[in-house]
């Protein structure tokens, strides 16, 4: 019999906050919607932005990371895999649930979304930061890599001043 392979890489964003919940075994179990856009075309040819809302499963540290970290709308990364599980609901009947059990859950975007970067209160990026080449470094800070010398013999190797 072949080996199979289920792998699932996803990217978008957060439908809503992460719900926890412990097991009996005290292990955190967090659920997740992730919003992953693509685009289509209709049967007249018009581009479409479609969205479709793909459950997510966490378990144990990485759980109660996405719980305290995490806040709808906020962009994720999850690495995981495909699983589809049966159960019986109070009536009776049977469900079956396609859901992807995340191995890793990489957090994207800006470390503080609540926080406004261009707010009456707060500087804004410009004024914080200032351009690196307004900076005194003691050397010339270089535009980009082809106005940084190669050391090396080999041709394509460049020495990075950094």
């Amino acid at each position: 019999m072949a080996r199979g392979f289920n792998k699932v890489i996803l990217m978008g964003n957060l439908t809503r906050d992460p719900e926890v919940r412990y097991t009996t075994s005290n292990q955190a179990v967090a659920k997740l919607t992730v919003a992953v856009n693509r685009i289509g075309r209709s049967r007249d040819g018009e581009v479409l932005e479609q969205v479709d809302f793909i459950p997510v499963v966490v378990f144990g540290n990485q759980a109660e990371n996405c719980e305290r970290y995490l806040r709808k709308g906020r962009p994720v990364l999850v690495e995981g895999r495909i699983q589809v599980r049966t159960y019986e609901t109070g009536s009776g009947e049977k469900k079956w649930v396609t859901e992807v059990v995340a191995q890793s859950v990489i957090f994207l975007g800006a470390k503080r979304d609540s926080v406004e970067l261009d707010d009456a209160n707060s500087p804004s990026v410009e004024k914080r930061v200032g351009s690196l080449r307004e900076k005194d470094f003691g050397v010339e800070f270089p535009m980009d890599f082809s106005e940084v010398s190669s050391n090396s013999e080999e041709e394509g190797e460049i020495d990075i001043p950094f």
